[in-house]
């Protein structure tokens, strides 16, 4: 028996998720989510991994009730971190606090101690980074539309609570984002200068961005070395609501702003300062377009804009994804989807080269030594949870040491495999197979064939919300192919399924799973599919194509294109990609999975969650009531308060629960055997 076999042992294993490096390279500050409380939510708190001794054990910092996150080191060594700990609500002139569930700025000092309070903004804190040369920091800070400062913007929120108003005005641009709406505050940066340890008192925070409207929505930003300037992503709108990203430079002293990269169809992103303080480093992608789909790569420009971007990564025929500079700011470490992995790679700026520094694996979490001899991350592949580990990066290649971490290492109920086969245009399919450790010709396993969401994704590393082994404790086999959209096999890839995602990535699903049924420790006769978000459309998908599995699980998938187009939080994708609806609705028509209801005969269980509103809960509503009378053994699972994701630890067990009854009535031929908590 492993943590597999019970789900109430399986949500509460500790998860890593993200790691941060002190200035000195001393200790390593890990986000560490546990499920805590009751009813049990997931909470991060933050812990000290000793990069040097791995046979030390992790130490819990922080014990928060609401948990904490986005830890960020001050070049002191002290930690920055984002809490709603009591002392973080603002409190009003007469009635006490105003709101209860507002994260404040916090400071750990470097030689321990109590955490004290640096920034409690009436709207919170949504993002913070921090100077390497200074006591600078920047934070972000949601206000009120036309509050002039702190205090003003206190006042309004308590006029609009005192009103009973929730309301929200749009004058432009997007309404809401993945589950929440947008307004009616929006992002604001400020910059505050930390006094010493023992000074008690909230530095005063300056505004750097009045009124930005949508502007700073999703984007990061970063502070230079001197504290001097803000690097920021910056969102602008046209008419029709279709964004484009910017990389602004914002002068702390004076608020002025710059915009230092700009591009009509591509957008800028993540930027991050080299350590000199000299070039900006960011992700440069281009748009889709109804032909074909944008490429990505790293670009590299001084920060004083006097000489043009320049691509870092010509040639490069994966997308670069997370990066990192290298102490010397010579090079920019950096990860990319590669065949089923995610490996590090470093591109040298005076020789251009790229060189892989990693093999098996998919990193991330990417932390520079300041010798720079080593590097810290997170790795995890399918088969193993996200754990830190020391790169040597003078020997590429070489294999990463493993650190101390919490919750590892776990006992998987069963092994890895690769497999491959070709699609009917000649192209290499690939897939990973999780097995059952009981599996083999005298005992074949039953399959589930589970597709990844994205579509613009892999299976390369670990997941906690969609794992395959929990499926293989209950002797399934499961098939994770990577079909044409995937990331990791170059553009072209890409390209076989751009605009055609009924087509392409169909057959090349169906042609993978022809090899895996082949297999004389597969049993062909009991198969299953299942996925979530473009995995969601493709079980709706494949529903209406074939009959060859025993039952459909479809999560968040999308049902009528055209309709999506006008609820989903990002309709400009949509318009890129499939074109207006209204002008060309031949691609929604053509790759709405609604169109062949009539052709489905396989049990469907539907999930959803009413607060998804990147695939909206309509698609699952539609789907539910077009299936009635038509789709034998229909089943809905509802979750009126999750999102995209099934995220509170009650609600993933009786989403497993329900999966696990459904496959095993109509794969397994076992009695439907509802999940007591439903």
């Amino acid at each position: 028996m492993t943590s597999f076999h019970d789900l109430s042992e399986y949500v509460a294993i500790p998860r890593v998720t993200g790691l941060r490096l002190s200035p000195d390279g001393s200790w390593l500050a890990a986000a560490v989510q546990t499920a805590l409380g009751e009813p049990k939510k997931y909470l991060t708190s933050i812990w000290r991994i000793d990069p040097h001794a791995p046979d030390t054990r992790p130490v819990r910092l922080t014990r928060g009730a609401e948990g904490e996150g986005d830890p960020v080191f001050l070049p002191d060594g002290s930690l920055l971190f984002v809490s709603k700990r009591p002392g973080s609500p603002p409190v009003t002139q007469d009635d006490g606090e105003l709101s209860k569930d507002k994260p404040a700025l916090w400071l750990l000092p470097a030689g321990g101690g109590e955490s004290r309070r640096i920034a409690a903004p009436a709207g919170g804190v949504a993002g913070v980074t921090a100077a390497r040369g200074t006591q600078a920091v920047v934070f972000a800070a949601p206000t009120l539309h036309g509050a002039d400062g702190a205090d003003d913007d206190l006042a309004r929120r308590k006029a609009r609570k005192d009103a009973g108003v929730t309301a929200i005005l749009h004058e432009s641009g997007p309404v809401r984002y993945w589950d929440h709406d947008l307004g009616p505050d929006s992002l604001r940066l400020r910059f505050a200068e930390i006094g010493d340890a023992d000074d008690d008192a909230e530095p005063e925070a300056r505004e750097l961005t009045p009124n930005p409207g949508r502007a700073l929505d999703q984007n990061t930003f970063e502070v230079t070395p001197d504290g001097s300037r803000v690097v920021t992503g910056w969102s602008v709108y046209d008419e029709a609501g279709n964004q484009t990203v910017e990389i602004d430079v914002i002068d702390t002293a004076t608020g002025q702003r710059q915009t230092l990269l700009a591009a009509p169809g591509y957008d800028f992103g993540a930027p991050c300062i080299s350590p000199d303080g000299r070039l900006v480093a960011c992700r440069r992608s281009e748009h889709d377009s109804y032909e074909v789909p944008g490429d990505v790569t790293l670009v590299v420009v001084p920060l004083d804009g006097e000489a043009a971007p320049r691509d870092l990564l010509s040639g490069f025929d994966r997308r670069p994804a997370e990066f990192s500079w290298a102490p010397d700011s010579g090079a920019v470490y950096f990860t990319a989807d590669d065949r089923g992995r995610r490996p590090v790679f470093r591109a040298d700026l005076a020789t251009g080269q790229v060189t892989r520094l990693t093999d098996e694996g998919a990193y991330e979490s990417l932390c520079p030594a300041p010798d720079g001899r080593s590097l810290y991350a997170l790795r995890s592949a399918v088969d193993q949870p996200p754990t830190p580990v020391r790169i040597d990066v003078t020997v590429p290649g070489s294999q990463p040491a493993p650190l101390a971490s919490p919750g590892s290492p776990l006992e998987l109920p069963g092994r890895l495999e690769e497999l491959e086969a070709l699609a009917d245009d000649g192209t290499p399919v690939r897939a990973w197979l999780v097995l059952p450790a009981d599996a083999s010709e005298a005992s074949p396993a039953p399959l589930l064939l589970w597709v990844h969401g994205g579509p613009v994704m892999s299976w390369n590393a670990w997941s906690w919300r969609w794992n395959p082994w929990l499926m293989a404790a209950r002797g399934y086999a499961v098939l994770l192919p990577d079909p044409a959209l995937s990331t990791g096999y170059g553009q072209a890839f890409i390209a076989r399924g751009h605009g055609t995602w009924g087509q392409r990535p169909y057959t090349d699903v169906m042609t993978i799973t022809d090899a895996a049924v082949a297999r004389a420790d597969i049993d062909e006769t009991r198969t299953a599919m299942m996925g979530g978000s473009f995995g969601g459309y493709m079980a709706n998908w494949i529903a209406g194509h074939t009959d060859r599995f025993a039952a459909i699980v479809s999560h968040a998938g999308l049902w009528v294109l055209d309709q999506m187009f006008g609820t989903t939080d990002l309709p400009s994708y949509w318009r890129r990609t499939f074109g207006d609806p209204v002008t060309q609705p031949e691609r929604y028509a053509a790759n709405s999975p609604n169109r062949s209801l009539g052709a489905i005969s396989t049990p469907m269980l539907v999930i959803h969650g009413d607060k998804d509103y990147r695939v909206p809960v309509g698609e699952a509503l539609r789907l539910w009531w077009d299936a009635q009378g038509k789709v034998p053994g229909a089943r809905f699972l509802y979750f009126p308060d999750e999102n995209h994701w099934i995220l509170k630890p009650g609600h993933v067990t009786v989403w497993y629960e329900t999966i696990y009854a459904f496959l095993a009535e109509y794969v397994l031929g076992e009695p439907w055997s509802q999940p007591d908590l439903l």
